[in-house]
């Protein structure tokens, strides 16, 4: 199979040379038409003043047609292309098959043209119907020749010079597509951090950058892949690791089985049992699996409840919970009432880890145009701009120590940004260091 640059220069040459032979072809036919039609009136005019100058010497059209006036080539009345008769139609200088002396049929004075000598028409002269005297023949084929071997080597010329650009365009059109081929060859083989020079603004150039794109996602994603994978291992060995220790030290008499020894491997299981609960949640949401029983939900019951379920939790940490902003006249949102609980608890669980005694968090919710804003503010330390980027990643802790009893198991804000997209909703972090972090969701509002 060919190339694309040798289909697409042969595309370029085909329009090229059917756009140049139609310019040749009439402006062959364009310029032979103009110079016979300017060449017979040459001719005409000679004529005219051939036999104006012969009627004013003589006085009269005797013995016209022996002197062989016109410059026909030949004096015979059958093939001359013209003929001349007098003020009474009769033929004074045959042709056009008609003798001299002959009167012409009538229709062909209408069709003549005058012959005038000090202002007076004195006869006409009548040629053939679509005819003028014309050039001689080997001369207006010479003439003819001239022009279309000029149009020729034109026509040559620019077929050279039109294969040359379509070569050229053809080859910066293709390059970026080989560039792109190779590539994805490459991120098939598994290099996935491949990126191809983006050169232009037009397809190409955003078909290059959509690939740099997917690229850098694909690159993105496993490794997202790995540090979850190793990150799954961490959290399940440790609880794991626990339950194995406390279970051989009870097996071989270490231990002895008192309600501490069975509340440690109860209390590990369990947690053991909630993230494998939530990583099959996580997976359940971002698999659009997740089953949702959405109503007609008062964004301050939702807020209401979260404060009510965290207030003992923030009282013993010496941190104040409390409803802040929520208007009761705020308009219903269609929530699943159970899931969008689960979102605040995990959010309300987050501001609680990292906000300190004595410290302050404040749920609130207002209108914005077609949406309701639900806030979770705390006064914690904040975050800067690149952990702002990853908070909602799986796994990712602001406490880069990973202490399992401060930092949680990573999951909760990813499942509260899965469960809100599954509301067709959006949720994000603002926030500074030293100055806090406000949690925001946007959810839709109930058609009215």
């Amino acid at each position: 199979m060919r190339s694309l640059v040798v289909k697409l220069s042969l595309a370029f040459l085909l329009v090229s040379l059917i756009g140049i032979a139609l310019v040749a072809f009439f402006a062959g036919r364009v310029s032979a038409n103009e110079f016979s039609n300017f060449a017979d009136a040459q001719s005409d005019s000679v004529l005219m003043n051939q036999l104006v100058n012969y009627y004013e010497i003589n006085g009269s059209w005797e013995n016209l047609d022996r002197i062989g006036i016109g410059g026909a080539g030949s004096n015979n009345e059958q093939l001359r292309p013209f003929a001349v008769v007098n003020t009474q139609g009769e033929v004074v200088l045959g042709g056009l098959g008609q003798r001299t002396g002959n009167r012409i049929p009538r229709g062909w004075l209408n069709r003549g043209l005058p012959i005038e000598v000090n202002g007076r028409e004195v006869g006409q002269i009548i040629f053939a119907e679509g005819r003028g005297m014309g050039m001689p023949s080997p001369q207006r084929n010479d003439f003819s020749e001239r022009v279309n071997r000029a149009i020729f080597l034109a026509a040559l010329g620019a077929t050279a010079v039109s294969l040359a650009i379509g070569v050229v365009l053809a080859r910066s059109l293709t390059k970026p597509l080989q560039e792109i081929t190779k590539a994805t060859q490459a991120v098939a083989q598994g290099d996935l951090a491949q990126q191809v020079p983006v050169r232009t603004d037009d397809e190409l150039g955003k078909l290059a950058t959509s690939f740099n794109q997917m690229s850098a996602d694909l690159a993105k994603s496993r490794d997202l892949r790995r540090q979850m994978t190793a990150d799954i291992a961490h959290d399940l060995r440790t609880p794991l690791s626990l339950i194995l220790g406390h279970a051989e030290a009870l097996s071989d008499g270490v231990l002895p089985p008192t309600p501490e020894t069975f509340d440690v491997i109860h209390d590990e299981a369990r947690r053991l049992n909630r993230l494998v609960e939530d990583l099959r949640l996580l997976s359940l949401a971002e698999a659009g699996e997740l089953t949702l029983a959405t109503r007609s939900v008062q964004p301050q019951s939702l807020l209401e409840r979260a404060v009510v379920a965290h207030s003992p939790a923030a009282q013993q940490k010496q941190v104040e919970l409390l409803l802040g902003d929520a208007p009761d006249d705020l308009p219903d949102v269609v929530a699943d009432p159970d899931r969008m609980a689960q979102v605040l608890d995990n959010l309300v669980a987050n501001a609680l880890r990292y906000t300190p005694e004595n410290g302050r968090i404040q749920l609130s919710a207002q209108q914005n145009h077609t949406v309701i804003q639900l806030k979770v503010q705390d006064s914690g330390p904040g975050m800067d701009g690149t952990e702002l980027a990853h908070v909602f990643d799986r796994f990712y802790r602001g406490d880069k120590s990973r202490q399992r009893h401060a930092g949680g198991s990573g999951l909760g804000l990813a499942i509260a940004k899965s469960i809100v997209v599954a509301h067709n909703g959006r949720i994000w972090a603002e926030s500074a260091p030293g100055q806090g972090a406000t949690f925001i969701i946007e959810l839709p509002l109930v058609a009215s």
